[in-house]
């Protein structure tokens, strides 16, 4: 009780109503410089230029996470449930709430040309010397390296990780409502409430009584459709494609030994994969759309070009196939391109939706991926596809199309280059 605030703060949250705050450690790190960024980087990264609501911020769903994790462990003191590990309490606060602080400026696009992970970027920020750590250390000294071994997952109480991180747990239950909201998509709905009601900690682990599975298959199904109706949208991908391309034509540039007019020294030092966390610190959305309106001057027209296509939203167009595409068809579009004084490297993509974070459900322990169990009235424990025929139909289940990406602004000018039946399959009249 000497870590409760005299008063509880609150904040208003278009998704929960309310997000409550007890604890000053809580407090503490919400006010701290390194979560305070985190409102400036959106949650959905370039999705908002297919959803123009998608502006929500990491800031925002981190306190939504937390907030879910408040009320699920509210809901085990209540009860008086034997099984939850009341000292843990704050701990598992802390690693909810703090657990995207490592996430960088559309870090999914970063990561897969760097080779960065923000998991380990939020480790750092955790236990290196930041306004972060001071707070958790104020708890006892071993507290912040508690809090990272919630988020890397090695934290010995299973029931603690799988509140932050699991296949039914307080991230994801956010992001679905969050990105559902503020994309303006129905989709992502489902009885948050009813859940919450339903679970329980057993034996060490986090269940859900089996007369909630409905509740459970519902969850399920609104993380497929937005998976495939939101997440893995072709106008986002394309976005996310050329975001990736001035980020691989960056990093070529620099080893080649490019003069770049502009390149700040955090840049410098991410090329050169020497990046200080106080330097890490300073990357945000905004930094890397000042950064992107300056490349569209640069002497290289290939960064310019990519990065003006970016920030004016003159995106890729695509065109979707069964199976991968003709060979013969992408070595004419790359010929084409080519005569263009275009570098197909660059504006010719064949893309199939299997590299984001965000996934359908998949029965089964995954070393990241704690499994949704019941729990039936005789004390059994069983995965909740071998009960569900809905979660079975879904589980696992790849769908994904390939899309072929290319500058249709530019090649609708070389259309008639191309067999007729091609250009109707691209789309070029």
């Amino acid at each position: 009780m000497q870590n409760r605030l005299p008063e509880e703060k609150v904040f208003k949250d278009p998704v929960h109503h309310y997000v409550y705050v007890q604890d000053r450690t809580i407090w503490d790190l919400i006010n701290t410089k390194e979560f305070q960024r985190l409102r400036r980087i959106r949650q959905l990264g370039a999705s908002y230029f297919t959803f123009h609501g998608a502006e929500h911020s990491r800031f925002s769903h981190s306190l939504g996470v937390y907030e879910i994790a408040r009320r699920i462990i509210s809901q085990f003191e209540r009860g008086g449930f034997p099984d939850w590990p009341r000292e843990e309490r704050l701990l598992c606060l802390c690693a909810a709430l703090l657990h995207d602080v490592g996430h960088g400026p559309f870090s999914h696009s970063i990561e897969q040309v760097f080779g960065t992970d923000h998991e380990e970027w939020t480790c750092r920020i955790i236990r290196e010397d930041t306004e972060v750590n001071r707070v958790l250390r104020r708890v006892s000294p071993d507290f912040p390296d508690k809090v990272a071994q919630v988020i890397a997952k090695t934290y010995p109480e299973e029931i603690v990780i799988s509140i932050v991180s699991s296949q039914l747990d307080a991230d994801r239950m956010d992001y679905l409502l969050r990105d559902a909201y503020f994309t303006g998509v129905n989709y992502g709905t489902f009885d948050l409430e009813r859940i919450l009601r339903m679970m329980r900690p057993h034996r060490g682990h986090l269940v859900i009584k089996e007369s909630g599975m409905h509740a459970v298959e519902d969850y399920l199904m609104s993380r497929y459709q937005m998976y495939w109706q939101v997440y893995f949208h072709p106008v986002t991908r394309s976005s996310e494609i050329i975001l990736r391309k001035i980020f691989t034509r960056t990093r070529q540039l620099h080893e080649q030994g490019y003069a770049f007019a502009w390149l700040p020294d955090t840049l410098r030092g991410l090329l050169a994969g020497e990046v200080a966390l106080e330097d890490y610190l300073t990357l945000d959305e905004a930094f890397m759309q000042m950064t992107f309106i300056q490349w569209t001057k640069e002497a290289d027209a290939i960064l310019a070009d990519l990065c003006g296509r970016f920030m004016h939203r003159r995106l890729f167009k695509y065109a979707t196939f069964d199976g991968e595409p003709d060979p013969e068809l992408l070595s004419a579009l790359a010929d084409s391109l080519r005569a263009m004084g275009l570098d197909p490297d660059y504006y010719l993509e064949v893309d199939f939706p299997a590299d984001l974070p965000y996934d359908v459900y998949r029965p089964g322990e995954e070393a990241d991926k704690l499994p949704v169990m019941l729990l039936g009235e005789d004390g059994e424990v069983a995965e909740i596809s071998l009960k569900s025929d809905i979660v079975r139909s879904i589980s696992g289940i790849v769908r994904g199309k390939h899309r072929l990406y290319f500058p249709g602004d530019v090649m609708a000018s070389r259309a008639g280059e191309l067999p007729p039946e091609w250009r109707k399959v691209l789309g070029l009249h």
